[in-house]
């Protein structure tokens, strides 16, 4: 089981790892210190639980649980030092809630509680992009596209390997994934998981930062105040 530590406090993500690796089954793929830095590491890292603190810096960890609320991966577990967050936190479907100092065998029973639910929701299937490139067909995973642009008769869908054109339009992809995809603009998709943050220029435009991507597509102001919704709630 892949887990994921997000604290601010280095003395707590380091005991933590010792824990962890008192534990059987478990293999620790990362340790960061703020819910954006998580969020933005998600399709990366592919962790089954999350170690989440409550009080961060930037995205606090309730809002990276209310992001994740309804999904199978990861599954979340709080680890805090305060005990005023418990009803939200089930609320929002968090595996469990382990007051700090967290004791072994607490933790063991958390990651087993994970588990079981792991286990009875199968990851969904992969969803792909079919495309020619250079004559060849071939197919992108969803989860490695960045950007959907229309022009013209296509869509150039630029992904973690380069871009890709392919002939569904974007209202399309919006259908056929609404879940997923993410409008910005008439003329742009992204996946919701790329999704990180806004930039507001002096000229009173927003642009969109993507996780894994310089690109940053303008938001227009149609859609604008659902992009903000959907970064602050999931």
């Amino acid at each position: 089981m892949r887990v994921l530590i997000v604290d601010d406090e280095p003395l707590a993500r380091a005991r933590m790892a010792a824990l962890l690796g008192e534990c059987s089954d478990v293999e620790l793929v990362g340790t960061l210190t703020d819910g954006e830095a998580a969020l933005a590491a998600l399709d990366e890292l592919q962790p089954d639980v999350l170690l989440l603190d409550i009080n961060m810096p930037g995205i606090d960890g309730v809002s990276v649980a209310r992001r994740l609320a309804g999904k199978a991966r990861p599954q979340v577990i709080f680890c805090t030092a305060y005990e005023a967050h418990a009803l939200q936190a089930f609320e929002l479907g968090a595996a469990d809630y382990l007051l700090k100092p967290v004791r072994l065998e607490r933790l063991r029973d958390a990651l087993q509680r994970a588990r079981r639910r792991l286990d009875d929701s199968p990851r969904e299937p992969t969803a792909f992009l079919h495309g020619r490139l250079r004559g060849e067909e071939v197919r992108i995973a969803l989860h490695d596209v960045l950007c959907l642009l229309a022009e013209e008769k296509y869509v150039v869908v630029q992904h973690v390997g380069g871009e890709l054109l392919i002939e569904e339009s974007l209202r399309q992809l919006e259908e056929a994934w609404p879940d997923q995809l993410i409008r910005l603009h008439r003329n742009c998709l992204v996946p919701r998981t790329r999704l990180v943050g806004l930039r507001t220029l002096t000229d009173g435009r927003v642009l969109a930062r993507l996780d894994g991507s310089e690109h940053s597509p303008e938001i227009s102001r149609r859609n604008l105040a659902a992009v903000r919704r959907w970064l602050r709630l999931g």
